[in-house]
């Protein structure tokens, strides 16, 4: 079946009347005293959340004065930029202050759910997004926003109106349940690994005394800066530029690394922090780790290293922009068993390592996947055909 049959079949010959919003709904004229909000019931522009994703509790609730009320069926929307995406279908009374508009339905022939998944269109996002206005912090226009056309199937028969928006809402409903379970089921998975691979990395990095002979990390590796460079002073390519941080941040031209290479954050929010590559690189803002052939395999390092990744956080000194410094990681005292047992280890640890990675990897893509799913349905089962459409 045809993406227009399947909705010819939902209807089932009802016709479809495009209503102004303001002609099914208001926006919110009721009050609310402070008195009766707390951090469950009060919500701003900062605790709805982005991407239709709903809200969370306030770090912030007034104490004094009268807001805006909402009750349980109210779609409220963000109404500056960049949060004009910020919509939620309250489930409960509270209040908002004028960064949040309250849309209240006012016609008995309309599904607040069904309302509120016209809204969560990206059609909608656009057309408010194109109607927003003042420089510094554009505004959604209330005006043009009451005047967004719904489509309200067979609205002459409203028991039957009602029954194809419940089955809209009651399908769209359930691709949003099964990616939340698809999400806790891959989270909790995810935690599980890794809390089985920190496990088993602290029991192989463990060594009692006596059983390695253990050196200060510059007895057997040697350590070299990065070498300064901006954004504007790169060449193109695909060399990954790798500074202060996890993520490179941008690329180069150039390399003045190459091979295995350990790679410690030298300064900023990150400083400190702990990265393995095996490619050719441009080192910044960090400075890199090379073990002594035939006494520390590289890859052996990294995970000593990163087993102490707290610790090494820890050595940050600085209030403005935090730093480590070379001298104190020198110091670092390292377990150095025979190459053999090194290989052994890692090989350990790289396989606990690839599929905590796949997992990490996997969750955004799989939730990114699923939600591409409800947005072909949720655009499948609105799109009713206007007026010029029908002649």
């Amino acid at each position: 079946m045809s993406d227009r049959g399947f909705l010819e079949k939902l209807l089932d010959g009802a016709s479809v009347a495009w209503k102004p919003l303001g002609d099914i709904a208001q926006y919110s004229k009721t009050r609310i005293s402070s008195e009766h909000l707390d951090k469950t019931n009060y919500v701003g522009v900062d605790n709805l959340l982005q991407n239709r994703a709903g809200r969370v509790d306030s770090s912030y609730v007034p104490t004094s004065g009268n807001l805006t009320e909402f009750r349980a069926g109210d779609i409220l929307i963000g109404n500056i930029r960049p949060y004009l995406r910020k919509i939620w279908l309250a489930d409960r009374t509270g209040g908002t202050n004028g960064d949040v508009l309250v849309i209240h339905p006012t016609d008995d022939v309309v599904n607040p759910s069904y309302l509120y998944q016209v809204l969560t269109d990206e059609k909608f996002f656009e057309y408010n997004i194109q109607h927003s206005k003042g420089a510094k912090m554009p505004r959604g226009s209330k005006p043009e926003i009451i005047r967004y056309p719904v489509p309200i199937p067979c609205p002459e028969y409203p028991e039957k109106s009602l029954a194809i928006q419940a089955e809209i809402v009651r399908i769209l409903d359930s691709f949003t349940e099964l990616t939340a379970e698809l999400t806790a089921e891959l989270t909790a998975e995810l935690k599980a690994r890794k809390q089985q691979y920190n496990h088993y990395r602290d029991q192989l990095l463990s060594f009692e005394d006596g059983d390695v002979e253990w050196k200060t990390l510059v007895e057997v590796a040697d350590f070299r800066r990065g070498t300064a460079i901006t954004k504007k002073q790169t060449t193109e390519g695909d060399i990954p530029v790798v500074a202060n941080g996890p993520v490179p941040t941008y690329t180069h031209g150039e390399h003045n690394r190459e091979g295995e290479t350990v790679v410690i954050a030298r300064s900023g929010a990150y400083a400190g922090y702990v990265s393995y590559w095996n490619e050719p690189i441009f080192l910044t803002d960090a400075f890199s780790v090379h073990p002594h052939d035939g006494v520390l395999k590289p890859r052996f390092a990294y995970y000593l290293l990163q087993n102490k990744q707290d610790q090494i956080h820890a050595m940050k000194k600085g209030a403005g922009v935090p730093h480590v410094r070379v001298k104190e990681v020198e110091l670092y005292d390292v377990p150095v068993p025979s190459l053999t047992e090194q290989d052994r280890i890692v090989a350990i640890l790289d396989k606990f390592d690839t599929l905590t990675t796949s997992l990490s990897e996997g969750l955004p893509r799989e939730i990114k996947l699923r939600q591409q799913q409800y947005e072909y349905y949720r655009d499948l089962l609105l799109s009713f055909p206007k007026p010029e459409e029908a002649a």
